[in-house]
């Protein structure tokens, strides 16, 4: 019975397979993590525009119209003053539609996850077009037109996305994701 071990613990062999195991799963985690974060931006994206045009609804029954052209709240600067998520150019904090603050729509408009660029790349644009601009139906009123310009997921456009056009214009060539609405 003396020669008899008993034996405690792994061998060298062991642990390096275990070891070389969990580096092999923590590279295939490492290797898909990109990509879930940028479908995870992209539905964050998506669900900001839906709390944004919620929120124009409401502006639009309480005001009688959608927030008007941005020169007329201070964001008019550059981008052909669309108003865009990234760029507060009256310097009130509030970079994004100001109108729906300033009214107690909302305490705050949802901005780009990532919230790069001014004019292009990742950011939330705003305007509101006069009756009949693009040769929309003037009947139905001033329209505005909300879009993403881009999303990390797809090629323009994306599948999601309504689109909106006048026979003069076509938003959904300019971003990724875009809707509009007229106010009659």
């Amino acid at each position: 019975m003396e020669n008899q071990r008993i034996k405690f613990g792994f061998t060298l062999i062991e642990l390096l397979v275990v070891i070389s195991i969990i580096g092999l799963l923590a590279s295939i985690v490492l290797v898909s993590f990109p990509g879930a974060m940028k479908k995870v931006r992209d539905a964050e994206r998506l669900q900001d525009i839906s709390q944004i045009l919620t929120a124009l609804t409401i502006y639009r029954a309480n005001e009688g119209q959608y927030p008007g052209p941005t020169r007329d709240y201070g964001e008019c600067e550059g981008c052909g003053c669309w108003d865009t998520s990234t760029i507060d150019n009256d310097g009130d904090g509030n970079p994004f539609i100001d109108p729906l603050i300033d009214t107690d729509t909302v305490t705050i408009v949802p901005v780009d996850p990532v919230g790069t660029g001014t004019c292009g790349g990742f950011t939330y644009r705003y305007y509101r077009y006069g009756a009949g601009s693009s040769h929309c139906d003037a009947f139905k009123g001033a329209f505005f037109v909300l879009g993403i310009n881009d999303m990390e997921t797809s090629v323009r456009p994306h599948p999601d996305s309504p689109g909106w056009s006048c026979p003069d214009r076509n938003w959904q060539n300019e971003f990724d994701w875009v809707t509009g609405g007229f106010e009659n």
